[in-house]
């Protein structure tokens, strides 16, 4: 049976690819960063949820020791866990943007480190990376999201070319907007955060927690995330990078296509 581990299970694309896999007999190791989601996904009739702060590398080094010892191996890895922190670049104090760094990359970077040595011991192994649209293209107001996002593009890429030959996939996952509290919790960081009353984008800011309510263009469900996962578990060689949403390969496609001029046009419209 194939052993895959999660990441960021709490909710969203984390809980429903858990849920999807075990359908398909996947032996499915959520994880969550909090005890009172570990006993919700138990509720749910997951017994092998295990709490995992991917930013504690002794936690990662936990899970997967407790893993390999109850199956002898991890096929897949799916870095899940992250979140979105709005706000315009000014706006953003250097600890704020650290804290979205701490999550997004360094955690995805110390669970991807750990891995590998495992996967190269077994001689094979799919390393999934949650990346985003928005490690294609960036948007206004969400510079440290993109700036997270972009360096997961960039240390996929690189790793995809030191395990070339080694029967470990390192693959990217674009996604657009997908079905999750993602949206809501960050609009709660953007007034955890940022300044809203001493700012010169108040009312943009103010129109993003009304146009949060709203209905998003292009928006799928997060069944649709948990499809793309199943099918690079059981591709033998899977492609690099799928994109996932209507929204990812429109702007993937025209971002190849446009100067640098005509599609900051274009994202300035969307942002």
């Amino acid at each position: 049976m194939i052993t895959v581990v999660i990441t960021g299970c709490s909710s969203g694309i984390g809980l429903e690819t858990a849920k999807y896999l075990k359908t398909q007999s996947i032996k499915v190791y959520p994880t969550v960063r909090n005890r009172k989601d570990l006993l919700v996904l138990k509720a749910l009739g997951f017994e092998n949820t295990l709490q995992l702060d991917v930013t504690k590398s002794d936690e990662v080094s936990t899970v997967i020791k407790t893993v390999l010892k109850k199956e002898g191996r991890i096929d897949v890895w799916f870095n899940n866990a992250g979140f979105g922190q709005p706000g315009a670049i000014e706006d953003l104090s250097t600890e704020v943007l650290r804290e979205q760094f701490e999550i997004n990359v360094f955690g995805l970077h110390e669970c991807t480190r750990q891995i590998i040595p495992v996967m190269r011991s077994q001689g094979q192994g799919k390393i999934i990376q949650h990346s985003s649209v928005l490690g294609l293209v960036s948007l206004l107001g969400r510079g440290a999201y993109n700036a997270s996002k972009y360096a997961i593009e960039g240390l996929t890429d690189t790793l995809r070319l030191e395990l070339k030959g080694t029967n470990i996939h390192a693959v990217l996952l674009n996604t657009g907007p997908i079905t999750s509290d993602f949206r809501k919790n960050a609009m709660q960081k953007l007034q955890e955060n940022i300044d809203m009353e001493n700012t010169l984008f108040k009312e943009k800011y103010q129109k993003s927690l009304l146009a949060d309510k709203g209905k998003v263009p292009f928006n799928e469900e997060a069944r649709s995330v948990a499809k793309v996962v199943y099918k690079i578990i059981l591709d033998d060689t899977p492609k690099p990078r799928y994109y996932i949403t209507k929204a990812t390969y429109l702007l993937g496609y025209l971002k190849r296509l446009l100067s640098t001029y005509f599609m900051d046009k274009i994202l300035a419209k969307i942002g």
